[in-house]
This record gives structure tokens, sequence and C-alpha cells, in this order.
């Protein structure tokens, strides 16, 4: 049984347009803050989780992801050759497709022949994807607000339609407020059309990211024996930064994100650069201009490129609940933080000036798409929430399996391995029974 706080959609549907997929797909109408309301946060609330609203980038992550994870943890299958096979898993499941020269819109153009002229390596994404009729006019961007073609390989897509087909009864739009675990079983205990409703098993299996799974472990009264919980949590944090242009760049169109640096030295100082872009409502919302100078800003939007600098963050952020059980979120951007911010935006600054464009605009405004850390998985029980068999300290029936175990932040795209150390939780679970 799988229970998810928000709605199911198909492919045929989703919101067909941005203010509705904002509305409809994610926690908070579209945007939640830390507590000091610097940072934002993007979550999606509906079955599939952000993966629905994702670009499906799959990275394997490297050795400087690894190494580090398998320092901090103590946890000994955090290697390239040891988690290669639940890579291999998890991949012949999907569809995959690496971009071509074609592929790339005006956008991705300017950036990589710009990084070729400055001497910085970059290279072309993977994406989870089948049939998006890009040759007959289709634009990815439609893709952050549900694929109505079923061919990004979301979580949907990939597992859930497919274990729907076995048996695997969906119950949505369920709040869960408790759990509580014993040697013999597991309760969840939520609210669904106003009344509450009750469920158990034998094994409870939280994949709520590092917001939902943190949280509902709070306000359970799992803090006492794990004082580790709500601990380590990091981001990603990102920020974007536009080129103007005399002539349309039209960013949105086709495959809008297709590459990405990849370049050693970047990797060294911990940032990475995005080629991306995103609909016009979430565009505006990264100006703090107002009236005609917000305007003439957006007057602009299809002559703009777009470069993103992501980094590779400490894992100085906290979740807590407060009395009421509300999220508090605490992210505070370190000073290493900074300077990696500044030296990646500095790079940015690099292109843009060599692609041409006539004006530069920064986004004030910086934002967390990818939620880890709160439950970190590790060996010592004062420093971690999660075993390296994935069961909750002290709880055999009670696992996690989703972001929140990262130890940190891995500096490159997690989804792929959620999935991977997902597929190694089900060959502990079906070894078990």
């Amino acid at each position: 049984m799988l229970l998810e706080a928000g709605k199911f959609f198909r492919k045929e549907t989703f919101p067909r347009n941005e203010a509705d997929a904002s509305a409809q797909l994610y926690w908070g109408g579209g945007i939640e803050f830390d507590a000091d309301a610097h940072m934002a946060f993007l979550r999606a609330r509906v079955v599939g989780g952000t993966s629905i609203v994702n670009q499906c980038l799959l990275d394997r992550f490297d050795d400087v992801a690894f190494d580090s994870w398998k320092q901090q943890s103590g946890v000994d299958f955090f290697t390239t050759e040891k988690m290669s096979p639940y890579y291999d898993a998890v991949e012949r499941n999907l569809s995959l497709h690496t971009f071509t020269p074609p592929e790339r819109n005006r956008n991705a153009v300017l950036f990589s022949e710009s990084c070729e002229k400055l001497g910085y390596k970059w290279h072309y994404l993977r994406k989870g994807q089948k049939d998006c009729a890009y040759e007959k006019g289709n634009d990815c961007i439609a893709c952050l607000g549900g694929c109505h073609r079923d061919s990004k390989q979301s979580s949907l897509v990939g597992y859930i339609q497919k274990a729907e087909k076995e048996g695997l009864e969906i119950i949505t739009e369920i709040m869960v407020e408790k759990v509580e675990v014993n040697s013999e079983r597991a309760r969840v205990f939520g609210v669904k059309d106003k009344k509450p409703v009750e469920y158990y098993s034998r094994n409870l299996i939280l994949a709520g990211g590092s917001f939902g799974t943190t949280s509902l472990l709070l306000k359970s009264g799992f803090k006492e024996k794990l004082p580790a919980l709500g601990k380590y949590f990091s981001a990603h944090p990102q920020w974007m930064t536009f080129g103007v242009f005399d002539e349309p760049v039209n960013s949105h169109k086709g495959f809008f994100q297709s590459v990405a640096s990849k370049d050693p030295t970047f990797r060294k100082k911990g940032f990475k650069l995005e080629n991306v872009f995103a609909p016009p409502i979430s565009i505006g919302m990264l100006f703090n201009a107002i009236g005609k100078k917000h305007q003439d800003i957006m007057r602009n939007y299809t002559k703009m490129s777009c470069i993103e600098v992501a980094i590779r963050d400490e894992n100085a952020g906290e979740i807590a609940v407060d009395k009421k059980g509300k999220l508090i979120v605490k992210k505070p951007i370190t000073d290493l933080d900074k300077k990696k911010r500044d030296e990646g935006l500095e790079a940015v600054i690099n292109i843009l000036n060599a692609s041409g464009a006539k004006e530069i605009v920064r986004s004030p405004y910086y934002f967390g798409l990818h939620l880890m850390g709160g439950c970190v998985i590790g060996t010592d029980v004062s420093k971690s929430v999660v075993n390296p068999e994935f069961n909750v300290h002290g709880f055999k029936n009670l696992f996690i399996a989703d972001s929140s175990i990262y130890p940190n932040a891995p500096g490159i795209n997690p989804s792929l391995t959620v999935m991977a150390l997902s597929q190694k939780l089900s060959d502990v679970l079906t070894k078990s029974n």
C-alpha cells in the first residue's frame, strides 16, 4: 500500500498551465521558505513525488561523492564499484537518452560554444525519456508540470504504474500525522476526507523526502532516541543569471536543458553550471522589480539565455517542527558556500560575456530543488538516523528510502542514486522475507 498526501494524476490529467501546476502539484502552492525567508524550496505533493516535476536528469555519483559519503557515514558500500549493480538494475528498468548536438536549443548552443571559447569543459546531459516528439515541436518545459506523454521516466512511469498493475493499492490525499513502531508491526495515523484513519503493516517504508520523512519522525517523538534526527540538511543552493540578447534565444523551446558544465576545476571548487530555464511565471518571480521595470524585463523573455550556479553546500542545515507540528527549516549559507557561489557566478559572467549578451541580469534570490539529509545514514547512532540496512536505528521494521538519508551534498543530481539506493533496499527486504 502506498500512502500519498497529494493527488494522483495521469498523463491525461496533469494540469495544462503553469499556474494550475504550481497550485496542484507542489507543497506550499508552489514554494516554501526557510525560517528566515531567505531561501526558497520546491518539492512536489503528488503521486510520484518530485520526479513528476523535475527534468529527470540521471547521473551516477563519482568517486568524489562516494568517498565523502563513506568517510562521513562509515558505510562501506559507498563506492562506485559496489553501487554499480544497483545503478545497472535501475537503468535496465528505464529508458535513457543522452542528448546530441542537433538537440541543443539556442540557449544550450550559446552556453556550450562559450565554454569552449573559455576552455571550460562541458557535456551532454543524460535524461530519462522516450518518444518526446521533439521533432514534432513538443517543448519539454511543459514537463515541469507533469509529462503529458508518459515520456519522462518519473517514479510514476518507471515504478508506480507498473506496481499498480501488480496489485499496489494507492491511497491519496491523506495527511499522515504520526507513526508508531514496535517489534511486531508499524501503525500509521492520518487524516483523510477530514476523518481520522489508521493503517498497520509488518514493514513501513518512509519516502517523503527530507522535509516529509524528517518532520513525520519528529512529530512521532523519535528525536529522543535519535539525536541526529533533523540534522545535516543540504540542498544544492542555486542562483540563476540571465543574458539578454538582441535576437530571440527561445530558451523555453525544445529540449530546454541538454548540456551542463563538466569541468574538473569547477568540481574541485564545489560548484557546477547548469544551462536551464523556466516557464514565464517562475521566471517573473526571480526578479524583485515592480511595475514598468518588471514588465520591461519580462518583455525580453524570449531573448534571454540563462545559466544557473548550483553549489555543493555544507550540510549545516536543520529541519525541525514547532509545537503545532509546523515545519521549520534553518538553512544558513556558510562562508565556504559563499565562496563557491561567488566563484561559480564569476564563471557564469565570463560565459555570458563570451556569448555576446548585451545585458546581464542576476536574480537576487536563490532556492533549493535537491533536498537532502535530515535522516542521514551511518554506523554511529549518535550521528545518524538510518543504519546500512536502511533501518531506522533500533526499529527493525521501519525503513527510509529517499534523499533524507544522504550524508552530505554530492554536487551531482540526486535522482538516480535515490532509485539505486531504493533498489538496494528492495534487495534487503526480499532477502529478509
